[in-house]
């Protein structure tokens, strides 16, 4: 796909005035996003994931929540068959690997599968993993509280991130029966919380952000045989906060050198510079978000641009990222009701 058809798909909260699922054109040259099309036919799809052949998937992060795959067809997203239930309440993040459709669901502390056709569209019921387990942060760690799920770079592992009991469940996807098999529960610091990983390009580490304390925790992973390790702990913030921090995405550039983490409260993106074995080296800068609340956080594929998703401001923010520094500076914004999410199509 050529550079002046790179298109972004921003995620939102109906439920906050959002337009559901927002279709944008990309400029090649400055990262600005020109929203063309938009469809409410999912409730709160909160999160995006693209498959290849035009397919989008979309959870309705909901009590009772579902998925839904919609085709991209003259850049504006088609319903592709009904959303299929996930047999969890408020799914927040999914993946696409081995034929299915994974989901997080927050509420329920589970990860469901959900198959998908060979047309594209998906099938239900789904096969659920459901976790256990709390932690020492009462009010947000009481039960199990899965928040992402990501495929390994070899895609023979999925990681199962979950706020509520500060661990990553490391499991294996049986196709055949379509469901989710732990291998093992790699615990975290208590009371860290952590919310979303992202992997090093080299497929040998692994930074995890963490909503409870602003920092991020560097492990190492083993796709050999499915062992996450953690290392080391680096600090998010350069000063005091006069908001209480809570971390949510986080993303690793393709060249390796950097890895950014949106930080709501602050409302900042902290800039961590990576040494030539995957560890933190330092901790940059930390750059105002453009906006309020910045729920997630995304790369183009160049690897050029940033992009904060301002749940509360309303807005999707973009920034030119120094080559040199890694820190990112504003260079314009898109009105985007209640955005959630940003992933490129």
């Amino acid at each position: 796909m050529g550079e002046s058809v790179l298109r972004a798909c921003v995620g939102s909260f109906s439920s906050g005035g959002g337009a559901g699922i927002t279709v944008a054109d990309v400029d090649p040259g400055t990262g600005a996003l020109t929203p063309r099309h938009s469809t409410d036919a999912l409730r709160d799809a909160s999160f995006l994931a693209v498959a290849d052949g035009g397919l989008l998937y979309a959870v309705s992060e909901t009590e009772g929540g579902s998925v839904a795959a919609f085709r991209l067809t003259d850049d504006k997203p088609e319903p592709a068959g009904d959303p299929v239930p996930v047999s969890g309440d408020h799914p927040t993040h999914l993946a696409i690997a081995g034929g299915h459709v994974i989901t997080a669901n927050y509420a329920s502390g589970s990860f469901s599968t959900v198959p998908v056709t060979a047309d594209g569209t998906l099938a239900g019921p789904a096969a659920l993993l459901q976790h256990e387990g709390s932690g020492p942060v009462a009010e947000r760690q009481e039960g199990p509280h899965a928040h992402q799920v990501v495929p390994d770079p070899t895609g023979r592992w999925i990681l199962g991130v979950d706020l509520g009991t500060d661990s990553v469940l490391v499991c294996a996807l049986d196709t055949e029966r379509g469901a989710l098999r732990l291998n093992h529960e790699v615990p975290l610091r208590a009371g860290t919380g952590p919310r979303h990983l992202a992997f090093h390009p080299d497929g040998h580490r692994v930074y995890v952000a963490c909503e409870l304390e602003p920092v991020v925790t560097v492990c190492s992973w083993d796709a050999a045989t499915g062992t996450l390790e953690p290392l080391a702990e680096a600090p998010l913030l350069t000063a005091e906060p006069d908001a209480t921090p809570y971390a949510s995405g986080i993303v690793v550039s393709p060249d390796g050198r950097f890895c950014w983490t949106a930080v709501r409260g602050p409302d900042v993106l902290a800039t961590l510079a990576l040494d030539e074995e995957g560890g933190v080296r330092e901790l940059v800068s930390n750059t105002p978000c453009g906006g309020t609340w910045p729920r997630d956080l995304a790369i183009d594929p160049r690897g050029r641009h940033l992009y904060a998703a301002n749940e509360r401001s309303g807005d999707v923010t973009w920034f030119e990222i120094d080559s040199a520094t890694g820190t990112p500076r504003r260079t314009g914004s898109a009105a985007v009701p209640a955005a959630s999410c940003v992933v490129f199509a």
